[in-house]
């Protein structure tokens, strides 16, 4: 038996107090990029990119743990959309952002290797902390954020995203989630919801806290309660959490999805306005360089037919290029777009006579800081905000679940499994796991 299935078991058996007693292994398995490679796509257009190509499942060292931070056991992690990008090497190669980071200083510099152990997301167990780390030891069931910061100068101090040195782990670091062992900054900890199974909590991380802070955070759209909230994508992994907490908060979404059965899932977490907008055909371009502000218009009655005549307080904003024109037509006067990321590209196109003349906002809002994941975890361990988990892969299949979300083949969330042997295992708290089983499984099946 190896240190890591020494590991292993111990977690499996509950027996977390052995964890400091055990030796940490001296390899794992990771999900990786390779930097040799990161030209094997030239000339494809970016939906004909396969990260099963890119992808590889290997035996890496375990890297050495820094002052701050902690080794943790991975049991599950889960697929972001930067994880899409880094397998397709888009809008550029990660490597560069590991050399970047490791002309930081020497300890960074272990970030900087001709692979990429990627992963964004994680739930599992503390194995070793570094120095200084007070509030988590070995044996502490955590999840983690993505925020990586040194904050060592002003700048961040306020608001940890301003930090000059801002970088969001497993896609800007090294090390990442997609493996059996992951390394952290401690400040990246938060407990486990006990409630949930070891895949369904490493599912919520990245997209519960960027949808917190997009549209609950003073830091975005702040939303209160009444407002319209007109959200794309509304069941998929950021937007059914942005469907979540505008129903949790008193507001009213307007959810656009492209199919019936994404509908239904809407519909199952709360929502009653929903716009299929494969069914409704609208075609918000005419072609690759010029947009149709008809079919803004037509779009923005639709959503007036639904909720009696108002306009958007707030648009939820991730598709970028594609819907970002009919976002800024459709917000009502004074109204917000808050936006994050650009599934459908970065470079957007807007008529500003309907920004400036009718005093609406748009908003830049990425990922979370430490406070507001910690919110938005809290809410899930309270059970306030379920998980949207559909699908769980093991990590040797992660190039197929990585090709699930590049396609939009997916509902949701999509689950790997690192340690865990099995789905269904890590509850520990049965009573409220029951009271709110209904909401968990929302997405099941999906």
């Amino acid at each position: 038996m190896t240190h890591l299935d020494e590991i292993q078991q111990a977690i499996l058996n509950d027996r977390l107090d052995a964890i400091a007693e055990l030796p940490v292994p001296e390899s794992y398995r990771g999900v990786t990029v390779h930097a040799d490679e990161v030209d094997m796509f030239e000339g494809l257009e970016s939906r004909d990119k396969d990260p099963r190509r890119s992808l590889h499942v290997d035996d890496v060292p375990t890297p050495e743990l820094g002052p701050g931070e902690a080794l943790v056991a991975v049991m599950a992690s889960a697929i972001n959309y930067n994880t899409v990008w880094t397998s397709i090497f888009e809008p550029i190669p990660t490597f560069k952002f590991l050399r970047k980071y490791g002309k930081l200083s020497p300890l960074a510099k272990r970030h900087d290797l001709p692979y990429h152990v990627v992963g964004s997301d994680l739930s599992g167990v503390v194995l070793r902390t570094g120095a200084g780390v007070h509030n988590w030891k070995p044996g502490d069931e955590v999840v983690a954020h993505c925020l990586n910061v040194e904050l060592e100068g002003p700048d961040g101090h306020n608001d940890t995203m301003l930090d000059t040195e801002q970088r969001i782990w497993g896609f800007e670091t090294n090390f990442g989630g997609l493996a059996e062992i992951a390394l952290v900054k401690a400040n990246q900890l938060m407990p486990k919801p006990g409630h949930l199974t070891w895949e369904e909590a490493a599912s919520p991380g990245l997209v519960n806290s960027t949808a917190y802070r997009q549209l609950v955070s003073r830091n975005g759209a702040d939303m209160k309660q009444g407002d319209v909230v007109l959200i794309w994508g509304a069941s998929g992994g950021l937007g059914s959490y942005a469907t979540q907490y505008a129903l949790n908060g008193g507001a009213i979404p307007v959810c656009v999805v492209s199919s019936p059965e994404k509908a239904k899932i809407c519909q199952k977490l709360g929502a009653e306005l929903i716009i299929d907008r494969t069914a409704e055909g609208y075609q918000f371009w005419k072609n690759e360089n010029e947009q149709d502000p008809k079919e803004w218009q037509r779009f923005g009655a639709k959503i007036r037919e639904l909720t009696g005549g108002e306009d958007p307080d707030i648009v939820f904003e991730h598709p970028g290029r594609e819907t970002f024109g009919a976002s800024v037509y459709a917000a009502r006067k004074g109204g917000t777009i808050v936006t994050c990321a650009s599934t459908s590209g970065y470079m957007h196109q807007y008529d500003n006579r309907y920004l400036w003349m009718n005093l609406k906002r748009i908003i830049g809002s990425h990922f979370a800081n430490y406070r507001e994941s910690w919110e938005a975890n809290r809410l899930i361990a309270k059970g306030l905000i379920h998980p949207t988990l559909s699908k769980t892969y093991s990590l040797e299949e992660t190039g197929q679940a990585a090709l699930d979300v590049h396609r939009n083949a997916h509902q949701g969330k999509v689950g790997v499994l690192a340690l865990a042997p099995e789905e269904g295992l890590g509850v520990r708290d049965e009573e409220l796991r029951a009271k709110h089983l209904d909401g968990i499984n929302a997405f099941r099946g999906a």
